[in-house]
């Protein structure tokens, strides 16, 4: 890790072959698998399993779905929506605006 706590990198933290140049998709996906199979999860996962992941942990601690929205870069909702049927949320009381109007 020294890398990390030495210097701050200009553009990429991990950079590809040449220096100032992003680590290749296939770089990046055959690293992954190697750190799966050295994990021993035995689940099928890809790179992309990290990206639903990162939504779905926050759609249950509580960030609301626009907000996530806009993290994960979707032009549309609906494409976001996806990860309403993965994540396991708890059904909050709905209240009435009016409850806390008088509350002081």
């Amino acid at each position: 890790m020294q890398y990390i706590k030495g210097s701050k990198p200009k553009e990429y933290l991990f950079n590809g072959r040449e220096k100032g140049a992003p680590l290749g998709h296939s770089a990046v996906q055959q690293t992954f698998r190697l750190a799966v199979k050295k994990a021993g999860i035995i689940k099928e996962a890809c790179v992309h399993t990290l990206r639903h992941s990162f939504a779905t942990h926050l759609l249950e601690q509580g960030v609301d779905i626009v907000s996530i929205k806009d993290q994960l870069g979707h032009a549309r909702i609906d494409a976001t929506m996806v990860y309403l049927h993965v994540a396991k949320l708890e059904r909050s009381q709905v209240h009435s605006p009016f409850d806390k109007l008088y509350k002081s």
